[in-house]
């Protein structure tokens, strides 16, 4: 089992239950899912940058990441019907425990320049949703072997009802956000 997992389950599971009152166990928020998304512009000029960003999605998730196509023709950005224009990959359960470890032990704390992540990115309903403007941040993205610096989204999906319930569940997994 993932090492955040069991965190989840022995530490912070309790604390969140003693901290909101909660009747039942099942009205502690968890992470449901963990959602990457990478738009690639330059897959409609050229089909090898959707490739090289599939790439790197797959290295990033360890998993297969799914290409999304346009729903609808834009004439100004050169798009038609049905053309791939980007990746995605959702990750749940152990593989989603361990990408998370990932992003808050080893990728976030090689950004440069960094000073927190906001504590405001969240939905109004304890979603969190975080840009990296660069995928060299993640360990097993090999510098020499990139083409272009590719930024992506990450959402956080939780079942906290609440953006004040998300941030806490957060926090807890040390989620290094701004004071």
């Amino acid at each position: 089992m993932a090492r955040l997992k069991n965190v989840y389950k022995e530490t912070i599971l309790p604390a969140l239950l003693e901290q909101y009152s909660y009747k039942s166990v099942m009205e502690v928020p968890r992470i449901t899912k963990i959602t990457l998304n990478m738009g690639v512009g330059g897959a409609v000029a050229d089909k090898k940058v959707l490739q090289f960003a599939l790439a790197d999605m797959e290295k990033i998730s360890g998993q297969k990441p799914i290409v999304t196509v346009a729903r609808k023709s834009i004439a100004g950005f050169k798009i038609r019907d049905d053309m791939p224009i980007g990746c995605k990959v959702t990750l749940r359960s152990d593989r989603m425990y361990e990408f998370l470890d990932r992003l808050i032990n080893i990728s976030i704390p090689r950004i440069r320049d960094f000073r927190g992540l906001s504590s405001k990115a969240f939905d109004g309903r304890g979603n969190y949703s975080m840009g990296v403007k660069e995928q060299i941040i993640f360990p097993e993205i090999d510098y020499d072997k990139i083409d272009i610096l590719r930024g992506m989204d990450i959402t956080i999906t939780t079942t906290a009802k609440t953006n004040e319930e998300g941030l806490a569940l957060l926090k807890l997994f040390n989620f290094p956000f701004k004071n």
